[in-house]
């Protein structure tokens, strides 16, 4: 658990800086897989957080095709997952069952 805030933790503080969203996006996607296989969320959320990083994943290709992201577009994506980021957390701390 504390490797996986760590890692968080540095991903976002190095990528909050450079603002390569898709080395963030893909570090997400590793901690989702990671959670999903030590069963920290079910299947269920599983899906949903993946289906999430796709959408995440259009979103920047759709933006970086002109080679220009603006501000708008960079908060757009930041928002984006920052939302994910905060999904996941609330997903593996929760006691529901399906």
């Amino acid at each position: 658990m504390k490797s996986i805030i760590t890692a968080l933790f540095v991903l976002f503080a190095l990528g909050g800086k450079a603002q390569n969203f898709t080395a963030m996006q893909k570090g997400q996607e590793k901690i989702i897989k990671s959670a999903y296989k030590r069963k920290k969320v079910t299947e269920l959320e599983y899906n949903k957080l993946m289906r999430e990083q796709e959408i995440i994943k259009q979103t920047i290709y759709k933006y970086e095709a002109d080679k220009v992201l603006d501000a708008h577009e960079k908060n757009v994506i930041q928002d984006k997952l920052d939302r994910a980021e905060n999904r996941l957390k609330r997903y593996k701390t929760n006691s529901e069952r399906y």
